[in-house]
């Protein structure tokens, strides 16, 4: 099957004149109406061309860039499934495509380069590459301060308060809560030369720091949404009193635990008290957190494996996904490795853990070819990205993103 693959090497193109308004009018009826404030810090006097940086939280995060921007306009990084059945559009209002976690720095290096020399415009990352799955800053790539380094050109933070809550990730609603966002310029003209990478880099970290569960509890939000706690089992799966995995389950506002009977209710502050017994993790963060050092142990006493038959999807472009039936996927310290048929002969993918410092996961996607709602881990190469669908493993892929990350971590420090 003669499949054409994803172009990445197109240059970005500037805004269509006739885009814009549409782009205005979708954005400001969104932000307007929750109250935007955009908070500008040591931005006076700077133009185009610079690097805005900003945080990822949810689909309401390009609305409030393009009004914190206003009236200016950019170019956008933006991963391939953004690009997906609406390449046009998106190509016509400046975006530029990468493959989430994968080697492609020279590729983006040099759409970047041309953004902001060619172009002269404000161009948009958002490094973390996929929503926030506990309202808290992800990972980072190492390459961002070395090519923000590199290309000499102030660098702005954008850093979101209140995006999250209106739509977590493992609960797709609409919640009207009150937005903020602080608009800094963290690195000028001036100093971008003189930083080292290691500055450069430290710059970026403090100014990306956010919790959103604290946002709302210190600022007294109230979410009175009845299904707030849906789908908060998807990213805490493991018991905070029998430490059993897997067996947690959410509705409407409690969360529970099958195994022991241990539940929890969700307050409209978002705090978590617990029904019966010690209420061990008022704060979310705090229990997810946990999770994670529980994996990382796993990984130091080399108990830590995953195996699972899935179903398999290749995004190659951006125009649909296509079958490629069941396969095999398994995670160990060392990374992963996925078998099954490719669109043209055998499949045997093989991501080191020293390849990925990171892991995008979906959950309950919904784009499925086959329209079966499930979650998802996602893995690319430079020509294509396979959603990857566990099939007889439940709420399996936040720990998955937890040991990539931990793994990643040991490698870093020869700790593995």
């Amino acid at each position: 099957m003669l499949i054409k693959r994803f172009d990445m090497v197109k240059k970005p193109l500037k805004e269509k004149w006739f885009l814009t308004p549409l782009a205005y009018a979708l954005s400001f009826s969104a932000t307007l109406t929750r109250g935007l404030k955009v908070n500008k810090v040591n931005m006076k006097g700077l133009k185009p061309p610079y690097l805005l940086l900003c945080t990822h939280h949810a689909f309401i995060d390009f609305k409030v860039t393009t009004h914190a921007i206003f009236p200016r306009r950019a170019t956008y990084v933006v991963a391939l499934d953004g690009f997906l059945k609406r390449e046009w559009l998106l190509r016509n209002v400046g975006a530029m495509g990468k493959r989430k976690f994968t080697p492609q720095d020279t590729l983006l290096f040099k759409q970047i380069k041309y953004s902001l020399e060619k172009l002269k415009k404000i161009t948009i990352l958002y490094p973390e590459a996929c929503y926030s799955v506990m309202g808290t800053t992800a990972a980072l790539p190492d390459s961002l301060a070395k090519m923000v380094k590199i290309f000499k050109v102030p660098v702005v933070v954008l850093n979101m308060h209140g995006n999250f809550l209106t739509q977590p990730v493992w609960n797709m609603g609409n919640r009207r809560v009150p937005l903020r966002a602080d608009m800094t310029q963290i690195i000028t003209q001036d100093e971008i030369q003189s930083l080292s990478v290691e500055e450069v880099n430290k710059r970026i970290h403090d100014a990306f720091q956010y919790d959103e569960f604290k946002y709302q509890y210190d600022n007294k939000i109230v979410i009175k949404d009845k299904n707030r706690t849906k789908g908060l089992h998807k990213v805490l799966y493991q018991c905070d009193t029998c430490h059993t995995e897997f067996e947690m389950d959410s509705k409407g506002t409690e969360i529970w635990c099958n195994a022991c009977g241990k539940r929890h209710y969700q307050d409209e502050f978002g705090r978590l008290i617990a029904l019966e017994g010690e209420t061990k993790y008022p704060h979310i963060p705090d229990w997810y957190e946990s999770q994670r050092a529980f994996v990382r142990k796993q990984l130091e006493e080399n108990t830590y494996y995953f195996e699972d038959e899935v179903y398999i999807e290749s995004l190659p472009n951006a125009k649909r996904f296509i079958s490629l039936g069941d396969g095999k996927l398994i995670h160990t310290k060392n990374g992963f490795r996925l078998t099954g048929k490719d669109i043209d002969g055998p499949l045997d993918l093989v991501k080191e853990t020293a390849s990925l410092y990171s892991v995008h996961i979906e959950f309950d996607y919904k784009l499925r070819s086959d329209g079966v709602v499930a979650d998802a881990i996602v893995l690319s190469t430079l020509d294509d990205t396979y959603y990857i669908y566990p099939k007889t493993k439940r709420d399996q892929v936040t720990k998955l993103r937890f040991a990539v990350e931990e793994a990643y971590k040991m490698l870093k420090t020869k700790n593995i």
